[in-house]
């Protein structure tokens, strides 16, 4: 069984891509591996905390309705969202990693946030940009 590997943040963005993994691990009999990662520090009080596992709470009801086999990872190590999403995806020999992206300016679509472009530049599979409505 192959792994599908999506990097969720409680945004329109991370609903889309969470919708898509969930579809492209139907599609693929594959299990699919939920990322949330925060970095941390003084703006991650108990507060965010307990919204994070609200949010999580959420995704794994909405996982466990899909009857697909999955995994959450609820991440706060101090590391870019981008350096998880990499590592998470090698580490379990990912066949799709799926992020979502954010409508851009004009001039915001001339780069793409730090995140995204290192995860398109930098994992070691094939990578599933999606855009949210």
């Amino acid at each position: 069984m192959g792994t599908v590997v999506v990097g969720y943040v409680p945004k329109p963005e991370g609903e889309a891509a969470l919708a898509t993994a969930i579809s492209e691990a139907r599609l693929r009999g594959s299990k699919l591996v939920v990322v949330n990662s925060h970095r941390g520090g003084h703006d991650f009080d108990k507060s965010e905390a307990e919204k994070a596992e609200d949010d999580m709470s959420r995704v794994q009801q909405v996982l466990e309705e899909s009857g697909l086999e999955f995994d959450i990872r609820q991440l706060v190590r101090g590391f870019e969202p981008a350096e998880d999403l990499i590592s998470i995806a090698e580490a379990n020999s990912a066949e799709l990693l799926v992020i979502g992206l954010r409508r851009r300016s004009p001039v915001g679509k001339l780069i793409l946030g730090s995140n995204a472009q290192r995860i398109l530049l930098d994992a070691h599979c094939p990578v599933l940009a999606v855009k949210a409505d």
